[in-house]
Parts: structure tokens; C-alpha cells; sequence
């Protein structure tokens, strides 16, 4: 039996995926096997000894200390599309608020009083005119599932869309419209577009892509951001907005200066808000934590290689090691000195640290898995029964 504690609420349709003869939700518990999340900050959290697995029900994992899994080989996962359909339309929308002042004018509108409020209507519905987006050019950064999806509608309604993602996957490469035009470096889209939105996730690399965009921005852009607002420098980007180099930013990530700012629209980050979004987001990491405790199956690891070795009924070993030579000839060899044959085997690396699945024809014995887990090169060894 695994025990399971959620941090925030995670959504039933989700949990129901742990069924409750393998599993049982223990939130009091100091010992957990895994741990289900979304927005809370584990930073500050001591890991525990028992600690499997950690699964985020969205895609963001910067609440979660990744180094200090690693270290420990607990493997993170999190629900990279889950939310995309929910983003994509919010992003849409943002199309449409960042063109015409629609904010402001409810916000003007809700204000007036009189008798003559059609007058005042006409009068002053001026001052929140905007440009249409057909025939203007959208520069999307990032095409993964949310990016594919807003630069695929936007070509739908008659935009000129140009896309630029140097680590496109080969199944987002597949679904993104032939339409959509390839940029052959991020300045082409800093240059060329009317509006630009981001798509791409927060580390070291994008915001080194970023630190010199709104010096390079075609003049007057019209900049969305549904990543992360601490991809954009906010004293850079106020003066931007103060200049006229962007005339208007939408953001699902304020903070409280740019909140306050005439030309930003801030959204509460809304991205993932909707109800299909949230249960979309559990189940998908529920699975994952099924999976990986039931069958050491890993997919979606955001620090651990994916590794999906397809399991028949017998003994499964799951060992995590260093990416170092002769450790997988090492666990042959105690193995054979155990005369238990490995039946199937897959490895997979990434960068310091590997991932082994070893179907086995008999049941490893406590001193084999002892000898395993005082090598050097071995961080973890589980022993499954499928």
C-alpha cells in the first residue's frame, strides 16, 4: 500500500485514478510516498526519507526544488498539456484586449450615469479604438502545445504568424500548421511583429533570449506574456510602455506596478482556470504517480528520464544510479551471481543521473538489493511485484 499526500486541493475525477486498493490519501502523514501538488511552495519543505515521487497537476515546476529531488532520486512530474486548451483561448482573448482598449471602455462605460448615456456613448467610444488583427502579424515564442494552438486559430483569423521555437517536438512540429511561417532567429519575430506573445518556459536560456527583445521590438508591439512574468524585466518593460515601444501588455502575471499601469492588462492568472483544465491537470498526474509506484514507469519527468518499458506479470527493478560507467554491468553481474536472468531491460540518462527497469526471472533476494544499494553508483533501488 502507498501513501499519498495532497497539498492543495486536487480534483476528485483525479484522484479516483489511485485506486484504493494500491493507494490511500493520508494528508496528516510525515511519511509519504508521493506527493500531489499544484501551486505550493515546497522550497521550504524538508523531503522525507519515504519520498517516491512528487507530480505537479499543471506544467510550471519552479515551486519545487528539483536539485533536491535529483539528489534523493525522487522523480518530478508534471502535466505538460493538460492545461494548454484553457491557456490558448485565454491567450486568444488577450489577441482581442491587447488591440482595442475593451477594459477601459467597460470600465468607462460602467461609469457613465444620465439619461443620455447612448450620447456619451458615441461621444467618447473614440478614445478605445484599436487596429484589427487581420492582416497584422503575430510572432509566437515557443510552440509547444499552447503556442501550436494560439499560432494555428490566430492563422485562422487571418493573421500572418510567424513562429520561432529551436526545440520544437517532433509531435508539435507535426500538428503546427504549414501556414504558420518559421523564423529563422528571434530577432526576425522581435522585428516583424505587430504582436508577440510568449510561450516558452522560465529558465536561464529564455531569458537570456529576452534580455535584449524590447530594445529589438518593432516599434508600437503589442506583447502577451502566458509563461512567466519574471521572464521580462519590469522597470525595462515599464519604460518600454511609457515610450511607445509597447503599446499595450497583457499579462497573466502582474505584479503590483505594472497592475497599475494605463497600458497593461493584468489578468490573476487565469491561465489554467477553468474547470476542465483542473481535471485534466489531476488525472494526468495522478496517472503518473500510478504508474511509476505500480510499474517504475516514468513519463513526464521534468528531472528523470522518461522510461516506459511495457511490464508482464513478474519481478520488475527500478534502480536510479549515477551516469557513470560500468554500474549497469555491475547489476548484471550480481544478477548472474544470483542466477536470475534479466528478461528485459531499458536504461536511459540524463545528464549526472540514469534511470534502469530490469524485468527479472525470479524475485531479487534482500542481500542482492543490499549489494545494489551499497555500490557507490547507486542512488535508489525498488523492487516491484507486477
Amino acid at each position: 500500500m502507498y501513501t499519498f499526500k495532497t497539498l492543495n486541493k486536487i480534483a476528485a475525477v483525479g484522484l479516483l485514478r489511485l485506486p484504493a486498493e494500491h493507494f490511500a490519501m493520508d494528508n496528516d502523514t510525515p511519511n509519504p510516498d508521493a506527493l500531489i501538488l499544484r501551486s505550493a511552495n515546497m522550497h521550504d519543505m524538508p523531503l522525507p526519507e519515504s519520498l517516491l515521487c512528487v507530480a505537479r497537476a499543471g506544467a510550471g515546476v519552479n515551486n519545487i526544488p528539483i536539485p533536491a529531488c535529483t539528489e534523493r532520486a525522487v522523480v518530478v512530474f508534471n502535466t505538460p498539456g493538460a492545461n494548454a486548451n484553457a491557456v490558448r483561448e485565454l491567450a486568444l482573448c488577450a489577441l482581442f484586449l491587447s488591440a482595442r482598449d475593451i477594459v477601459g471602455g467597460i470600465e468607462w462605460a460602467k461609469g457613465l450615469t444620465g439619461d443620455d448615456v447612448p450620447k456619451q456613448v458615441e461621444a467618447g467610444k473614440g478614445q478605445f479604438a484599436g487596429p484589427e488583427l487581420k492582416g497584422k502579424t503575430l510572432g509566437v515564442l515557443g510552440l509547444g502545445a499552447i503556442g501550436v494552438g494560439v499560432a494555428n486559430a490566430a492563422h485562422h483569423i487571418g493573421m500572418d504568424v510567424l513562429g520561432y521555437d529551436p526545440y520544437i517536438s517532433v509531435d508539435s512540429a507535426w500538428t503546427l500548421s504549414r501556414n504558420v511561417r518559421p523564423a529563422g532567429d528571434i530577432k526576425q519575430v522581435f522585428a516583424e511583429s505587430d504582436y508577440l506573445t510568449l510561450h516558452v518556459p522560465l529558465n536561464d536560456s529564455t531569458k537570456a533570449d529576452l534580455a535584449d527583445m524590447l530594445r529589438c521590438v518593432k516599434p508600437g508591439v503589442r506583447l502577451l506574456n502566458f509563461s512567466r512574468g519574471e521572464l521580462l524585466d519590469t522597470d525595462a518593460l515599464i519604460a518600454a510602455l511609457d515610450g511607445g515601444v509597447v503599446e499595450r501588455y497583457v499579462t497573466d502575471f502582474p505584479d503590483g506596478r505594472l497592475a497599475k499601469h494605463p497600458k497593461v492588462v493584468p489578468i490573476p492568472h487565469l491561465g489554467a482556470s477553468t474547470p476542465e483544465s483542473e481535471d485534466n491537470c489531476a488525472i494526468m498526474a495522478c496517472d503518473e504517480v500510478r504508474d511509476y509506484l505500480l510499474h517504475g514507469t516514468i513519463k513526464n519527468s521534468v528531472n528523470i528520464p522518461d522510461t516506459v518499458l511495457p511490464h508482464t506479470p513478474g519481478y520488475r527493478l527500478c534502480v536510479f544510479h549515477k551516469n557513470i560507467p560500468n554500474v549497469l554491468s555491475m547489476i548484471s553481474g550480481v544478477m548472474g551471481e544470483a542466477s536470475i536472468n534479466i528478461e528485459n531491460m531499458l536504461s536511459k540518462s540524463r545528464k549526472e543521473i540514469a534511470y534502469t527497469l530490469l524485468d527479472l526471472s525470479g524475485l531479487p533476494k534482500e542481500p542482492m538489493v543490499r549489494k545494489l544499494k551499497d555500490h557507490d553508483g547507486i542512488l535508489r533501488v525498488r523492487v516491484l511485484k507486477i
